[in-house]
């Protein structure tokens, strides 16, 4: 009898040791209960208050007012969903954010706030968020940027003339009008009729331009030398804006730099010189310098070896040098057959546009001269500077970010379109205390 209620006790002991795991793993099943399936994936309780935890943090923390709990909790609930169903196209197209590529992108991040890895970790710490979390958070937003901009970015087309419109509708609001500050030379013509007079103050004006593009300060030639009523202050004009120029300067104003001074200019009281001493508003000039450059290329290959391509670079480079033909060379013997068959011309390059070793060979070489042999990534080259200048390209820049402009806006409306279409084609099914304030399930659009 008594080892009969030994052997229960024990048996009893032996259950109670097998379920008291069974008990945790319940506590834990309610403390991490499913909220949401989407799709083939769930969202868990943790992971809904750990987001509306680091939402809270950061909005405190921005001194910004919260909305009712319940709100915030269907919120975020939302955007947990959304990001699921990204998180979910990413793995089937096989997309993967490299460890190298996510420590990159967060180093960036604390260093565009001014911090270093370490203050941001800080940072992250006093908002409630710990740095793994963040890296974690910052991996998913990549993996769901390039799925926006692999299944939206295919759905947006800008034209040239939705450029266009655009420029002229910020030009009409006066989006690149800019102000000017000025300071004026006048060289005066007491008679416009008599020649020698008037022959006698233009060759004035012109001695006076030649000096201040020679370094003369152009303040201290007008002091000196103009009889503008301002001349004591050195010309100053003041600031004036683009539409309120004087007739006779107004088409060359916007077209000078900073410092330079204009032509001479002549109407009837006389010859004139003006120069634009800063500008503000508008649109600034963009100046790059451009090469004209060709080029001869000789590539390895598995019929020629890197000691064999350069020995024949060099044997083209001595021809060169007793005055053989750059064209007819680079048309014989290039392996760039683009610019080969153009006599190795390349065209107006502008900065970055070709790999550094070339870039860098360029840029030291002078115009005329036959740079090299030097080897790039492609192979051997030797290049020739043809020409060089400076391009203003406000112009372009000004259209690229009108036609970026416009991107970006019209990507805005197709991403929210496109969000309402694979929330409506996904199923989601909530659950516990949120099946009660939604639909037991979303079934998908048919």
């Amino acid at each position: 009898m008594k080892a009969t209620l030994r052997q229960g006790v024990h048996v009893l002991l032996v259950l109670l040791a097998a379920l008291a795991p069974l008990s945790v793993q319940a506590e834990r099943k309610l403390l991490d209960q499913v909220v949401a399936i989407v799709d083939e994936s769930v969202i868990l309780q943790s992971e809904l208050e750990a987001r509306i935890g680091t939402i809270t943090s950061r909005l405190q923390a921005q001194g910004t007012g919260l909305p009712p709990r319940q709100i915030l909790e269907q919120r975020v609930l939302d955007q947990l969903i959304t990001e699921s169903i990204q998180m979910q196209m990413a793995e089937r197209a096989g997309m993967r954010i490299s460890d190298n590529e996510l420590n990159e992108t967060m180093a960036n991040i604390a260093e565009s706030n001014g911090m270093s890895l370490a203050e941001f970790e800080n940072q992250l710490a006093a908002e409630g968020v710990t740095y793994n979390q963040a890296r974690e958070q910052i991996r998913k937003e990549m993996l769901t940027n390039r799925v926006q901009q692999r299944q939206v970015g295919n759905r947006v087309r800008v034209t040239d003339r939705e450029v266009q419109n655009y420029l002229d509708s910020l030009e009409a609001r006066g989006g690149n009008s800019a102000q000017y500050r000025l300071a004026y030379i006048l060289v005066s013509v007491d008679d416009p009729s008599d020649e020698a007079q008037v022959d006698a103050a233009r060759e004035k004006a012109e001695r006076l331009r030649s000096q201040i593009v020679q370094g003369r300060d152009f303040r201290e030639v007008a002091v000196a030398e103009s009889d503008a009523s301002n001349a004591l202050e050195g010309g100053d004009m003041g600031w004036r804006d683009e539409g309120q120029l004087p007739s006779l300067v107004a088409p060359i104003v916007p077209e000078l730099a900073v410092g330079e001074p204009s032509p001479v200019l002549e109407n009837n009281s006389g010859f004139h010189l003006v120069m634009v001493m800063d500008k503000r508003g508008g649109e600034r000039q963009q100046m790059i310098q451009q090469h004209r450059v060709r080029h001869i290329l000789i590539r390895p290959s598995e019929a020629v070896t890197d000691a064999q391509a350069e020995t024949r670079i060099r044997e083209l480079y001595q021809q060169l040098q007793d005055g053989a033909s750059f064209s007819a060379l680079a048309r014989e013997y290039s392996d760039d057959p683009v610019s080969g068959s153009d006599g190795g011309n390349l065209g107006w390059v502008s900065p970055g546009q070709m790999v550094p070793a070339f870039e860098e060979a360029m840029l030291a070489a002078d115009v005329g001269e036959f740079r090299g042999p030097f080897r790039s990534q492609f192979g051997w080259h030797i290049l020739q500077v043809e020409e060089r200048r400076t391009r203003d390209i406000s112009a372009e820049v000004r259209e690229s970010e009108a036609r970026q402009a416009i991107y970006r806006r019209k990507f805005e409306t197709e991403l929210q379109n496109w969000l309402r279409e694979i929330r409506d084609e996904a199923f989601i099914e909530f659950k516990g205390e949120y099946a009660n304030d939604s639909d037991s399930s979303e079934e998908p659009v048919s």
